[in-house]
């Protein structure tokens, strides 16, 4: 699909570049033989096309009602277990040492299956991301 509206583009640019072309080679002609006359037809045809500007310039900010793509669900971050770490974007750095931090709590049921593109992290000291991690340790430093 996305094939077929970059041909109708570029169709309806070069038939646009077209009249434009054949546009001015007429006034052209017309001031040659009478200046007068190609004055007025210059600010008919400029008031024309400043109106169908103006249409195509709104037919394309608001005519294409249901065309957007819908938001995909946010992802389910979940983390369980001691020290355990879990974002759903990027973590530029994570220390989930043991001496200093209390337990977590146990979760009384046990967590659903998670949804594609979620993040889990499961178990003592776990890390999980849904982007990229730049420093981990799990470990008591």
């Amino acid at each position: 699909m996305a094939t077929q509206t970059h041909g109708r583009s570029k169709a309806v640019l070069w038939s646009g570049a077209g009249v434009g072309v054949v546009g001015i080679g007429a006034l052209v002609a017309v001031a040659v033989a009478d200046l007068g006359k190609a004055d007025q037809l210059a600010s008919v045809v400029g008031a024309v096309l400043a109106a169908a500007g103006l249409g195509l310039s709104l037919w394309a900010q608001f005519g294409r009602g249901g065309s957007a793509a819908p938001t995909p669900p946010a992802p389910v971050v979940t983390a369980s277990g001691t020290g355990s770490v879990a974002a759903g974007g990027s973590i530029g750095s994570v220390a989930p040492g043991g001496s200093g931090m209390a337990p977590a709590p146990t979760p009384a049921t046990p967590a659903p299956a998670p949804a594609p593109g979620s993040v889990t992290a499961s178990g003592d000291r776990s890390v999980a991301a849904g982007g990229d991690i730049g420093s981990v340790s799990t470990g008591d430093a």
